[in-house]
């Protein structure tokens, strides 16, 4: 998976360094098609923090299938700037 990361309008350097973790607000899934017999591109666009941030996730077909469930199914989810990891609200068990 490859991610690339794009700051809003308004943004620092010093909100970039203090905020770690933002909520993914709105998504968008993209498929890109190559040639004939030749596999597509999956892409994943993620709005955090309504525009103050966004990241765009470029992943397999197979990842592409999961994400979409994930992020289908989750009520919330949050983007680690730091580590580049995106996380699903938490489930209480039992």
């Amino acid at each position: 998976m490859t991610t690339s990361t794009e700051q809003g309008a308004g943004a620092s350097d010093l909100g970039k360094s203090v905020i770690k973790t933002r909520k993914v607000t709105a998504w968008q899934p993209n498929f890109s098609p190559s040639g004939a017999g030749e596999p597509g591109s999956y892409l994943f666009q993620l709005v955090l923090d309504n525009g103050a941030s966004e990241v765009v996730l470029s992943v397999t077909v197979d990842d592409a299938d999961n994400l979409f469930d994930w992020l289908t199914a989750s009520d919330e989810a949050y983007y680690d700037m730091e580590r580049e990891v995106l996380l699903f609200g938490s489930r209480t068990l039992g």
